[in-house]
């Protein structure tokens, strides 16, 4: 994946509740009951977004979006995905292909004579594309970019259901969110903590607004990107290294590492060395791929924010 494929994803990928929401939601998914979700069905029997009803529960399924391959693989259906975009790195067991969501060849998809395609809104070239699966009535379920935590679930319930996994889907949203819980509660963070977070070294960040921003609002810190978010709509804003260096974050994560990004290159960029920052070497790595997406490894993300904030104090 190259930056430019990234930074697309990002932008169109990514779209806050409070600490004490976000735990009373964890508390009382971990109470729900198994049963009562289980009883929506564990089979198929909802029509796909494409109007192509399943008969059955998928047994070929093509995963052409990385968020929704690591939840099925979550969620114990694994085995029901024959084959994954480029994208698809995780876990390392999926099997990634050549298949490109971004360049979508509905002829390379259908040699996998899939009986399910999984994408992503973001990534399908137009309404053509759904067209032509429903054309050779191939079934497809689209689930675009997660805005909040409860999308997040949602999707992951909804695959749970049309694989016939909701007692293991109902068990990994549960646990996620008493984990996010965890991590919020435990790092115990306080307001006026001011960060920066980098979507690569052109200094495309994320606001408030967006789904990646929402998690540092969760955690009370101030997103330094909320000032400029009348400059970008869709809540992604391009800053200027001025900008960075006025508003002089005290802590900055790094989304853009897969590309090399690190302290030592962020710390010789002009004038940054006066960032309190880089001053207290608080530039936090992240894993890229977490970052972008909003599958079950959110958890890790919310785990490395935590992690970062008791050192801030």
């Amino acid at each position: 994946m190259n930056r430019t494929s990234s930074l697309m994803s990002m932008r169109e990928n990514m779209r806050h509740t409070t600490h004490r929401r976000t735990w009373r939601l964890a508390a009382a998914l971990a109470a729900l009951s198994v049963t009562a979700l289980a009883a929506c069905g564990n089979g198929p029997k909802v029509e796909s977004a494409n109007d192509v009803a399943l008969p059955k529960t998928p047994s070929r399924i093509v995963s052409l979006s990385p968020t929704a391959t690591e939840s099925l693989f979550a969620i114990g259906a694994g085995g029901q995905v024959k084959a994954a975009d480029s994208l698809s790195n995780y876990p390392p067991v999926a099997p990634d292909t050549a298949l490109s969501a971004f360049n979508l060849s509905i002829e390379a998809v259908a040699k996998y004579k899939p009986d399910l395609v999984i994408i992503s809104s973001d990534t399908t070239p137009g309404k053509n594309a759904l067209a032509g699966f429903a054309k050779l009535k191939i079934p497809v379920l689209v689930q675009p970019a997660a805005k909040t935590l409860e999308e997040v679930d949602n999707q992951i319930l909804e695959l749970g259901k049309v694989t016939g996994r909701v007692k293991d889907a109902v068990t990994l949203v549960a646990k996620m969110r008493k984990e996010i819980g965890e991590a919020i509660q435990t790092a115990n963070p306080g307001a006026g903590i001011k960060i920066f977070h980098e979507v690569d070294a052109t200094l495309y960040s994320a606001t408030s607004d967006t789904f990646i921003g929402r998690v540092y609002k969760d955690f009370g810190l101030t997103n330094i990107a909320d000032a400029a978010a009348a400059a970008d709509a869709q809540g992604y804003p391009q800053l200027t290294s001025e900008y960075v260096v006025k508003a002089n974050p005290m802590v900055i994560f790094l989304a853009d590492t897969a590309y090399g990004e690190t302290f030592d290159n962020v710390a010789v960029r002009p004038g940054w060395d006066q960032i309190d920052a880089v001053k207290m070497r608080f530039v936090v790595p992240l894993d890229s791929d977490i970052a972008s997406r909003w599958g079950p490894r959110v958890v890790e993300l919310y785990k490395a924010v935590g992690k970062a904030i008791p050192a801030l104090k």
